[in-house]
């Protein structure tokens, strides 16, 4: 058996409605006391076949989603959860571009080597094949929306229940700024990362 996490009380459901923007289709799944109408995770996800798929989308998949992905991994690796996967992509990437140097520095900070990273643009198939999408910002919902790829998408700090300062709870970009700003991002995303596995334990690790 994994790790587990501790038990924090649930966070009030009016929190992650009060962040998520309209466009932000409802996650399907039942936990943290947050009920939910659709059926798909029941009926299709690949969960009910042993696997969960988790997808990180930021603009570029250059810096936040990449770092994500990263975090994300190990995070899984260390709670021994089976058949989990995940992946990062972004709304307006260039398919095959690599990962900013602020971002393989403050992944190399923590052990972790991103220079093999190659950037992936998000497609539909790719929201087909994710059971949660966590995006770093309203404009990828929107974005992911218009590609048919929203139903299972919510913005990451709305589903951490974290909230945040400015631009609706965005995770801000670091692209061209400090190296400093790249590990302040780094720390920002495994907060939330922490937060929204723990939220995903009673789906994936009963």
């Amino acid at each position: 058996m994994g790790a587990r996490f501790p038990s924090p009380p649930p966070r009030p459901l009016s929190i992650v409605q009060a962040l998520c923007p309209p466009c932000c289709g409802r996650v399907p799944y039942r936990w943290a006391g947050l009920a939910v109408s659709s059926q798909r995770f029941m009926q299709t996800t690949s969960k009910v076949h042993g696997e969960f798929h988790l997808l990180f989308v930021c603009t570029g998949n250059t810096c936040r989603s990449p770092m994500a992905e990263a975090i994300a991994r190990r995070a899984v690796a260390e709670l021994g959860w089976r058949g989990f996967q995940v992946r990062s992509a972004g709304t307006g990437a260039f398919d095959g571009d690599r990962i900013s140097g602020g971002a393989l520095r403050a992944a190399a900070g923590h052990g972790i080597d991103l220079s093999s990273h190659a950037a992936t643009r998000f497609m539909h198939e790719l929201g087909e094949w994710a059971d949660l999408v966590l995006v770093m910002s309203p404009s990828h919902l929107m974005r992911i929306a218009q590609l048919g790829g929203g139903q299972n998408a919510a913005l990451i700090t709305a589903f951490a229940g974290a909230g945040g300062e400015g631009d609706q709870g965005s995770v801000p970009d670091p692209i061209g700024g400090p190296d400093e700003e790249y590990v302040e991002t780094w720390k920002a995303l495994e907060h939330l990362i922490v937060d929204s596995l723990r939220r995903l334990e009673p789906v994936v690790a009963p």
